[in-house]
């Protein structure tokens, strides 16, 4: 970030369907040597606020609308941002098409029972701790 540039909250959302699989995204990281799990996300746009963000990129990078949302904490990004990354869980979901950006092309949905998508959190497959903290939380509740 530059002097100039805001930092920006994001939104992480755990989106689980009737029979309890949680969407789990999929996509090569080579930067950051393979391929890594990762729940829909991103940083929120200027005037939105961190549902409105959640819905946004759930519904981009998933294809997914949900009708019920559920917010799971706020932390902060790191220890020196000002920036804070806003946690959901979203059920009663409607699936459509993926709108996906250039850079996201690669972004694989999948399904995964929760239990599966936490394992796969403490073996560090998750390549942002927002996902795993999420996950973990929405478990608990």
């Amino acid at each position: 970030m530059t002097d100039t540039q805001p930092e920006r909250d994001a939104s992480v959302v755990v989106a689980r369907d009737v029979h309890g699989l949680v969407a789990i995204l999929t996509a090569r990281f080579p930067r950051h040597g393979d391929d890594y799990l990762f729940l829909p996300g991103g940083r929120r746009e200027d005037g939105e606020t961190s549902e409105e963000c959640a819905r946004r990129e759930l519904l981009e990078e998933a294809g997914i609308a949900a009708s019920s949302w559920r917010p799971l904490g706020s932390y902060a990004i790191t220890a020196r941002s000002t920036a804070r990354i806003h946690l959901f869980e979203a059920t009663g979901l409607t699936l459509g098409p993926q709108q996906l950006a250039d850079d996201e092309e690669d972004f694989k949905l999948t399904w995964w029972p929760m239990q599966e998508a936490i394992a796969a959190a403490t073996e560090g497959r998750f390549l942002l701790q927002g996902g795993p903290l999420a996950l973990f939380l929405a478990d608990r509740a």
